[in-house]
């Protein structure tokens, strides 16, 4: 069985589980506790208790990603990075972020991956590094582009001349 030249190959089911962890695990990160404590109160921890025991779980989870931050294949290991970025904001893992910090370097002299790029980027920045250096001429594109959209949106009025008739 081939498989068709405009069909994208099959990730690895272990490739597609990390994406799964990862993106449950920037669902409940520290940016999303504060726009729920934002729009729901300082209580809002309290009142979604599936979010607090998936946050309790980080350190374990941690432990079960960190191996694969050096497996043989490098679209594993970059989604364990992905997934463990997130998974370190938890007090107890900030001693390994500088191992973090040296898988995201990898990660970007190595992938050309748009979103991988940028969630590496944006873990080295909100960790204090600087990332000029490791920037390419497509992260400063994206990061002008999203600056440019950032701005239309705040100006943006929602097109009308008068309010709406409802």
């Amino acid at each position: 069985m081939s498989i068709a030249p405009d069909m994208p190959p099959r990730r690895p089911t272990l490739v597609r589980r990390l994406g799964w962890l990862s993106d449950t695990a920037y669902d409940a990160d520290d940016e999303c506790v504060a726009i729920g404590e934002r729009h729901f109160g300082e209580r809002f921890l309290d009142e979604y208790g599936e979010m607090r025991a998936f946050r309790d779980l980080r350190p374990a989870l941690f432990s079960a990603v960190h191996p694969l931050l050096d497996h043989d294949h490098a679209d594993v290991r970059d989604a364990a990075l992905l997934t463990a970025i997130p998974l370190a904001e938890h007090p107890l893992l900030a001693s390994h972020r500088g191992v973090l910090v040296d898988h995201a370097h990898r990660l970007l002299a190595t992938s050309t991956d748009r979103y991988n790029r940028d969630r590496a980027l944006d873990a080295l920045k909100a960790w204090g590094h600087d990332t000029g250096d490791l920037e390419n001429a497509d992260d400063i594109a994206a990061r002008e582009r999203h600056a440019r959209l950032v701005a239309e949106r705040a100006s943006w009025t929602g097109g009308y001349t008068e309010d709406p008739p409802f």
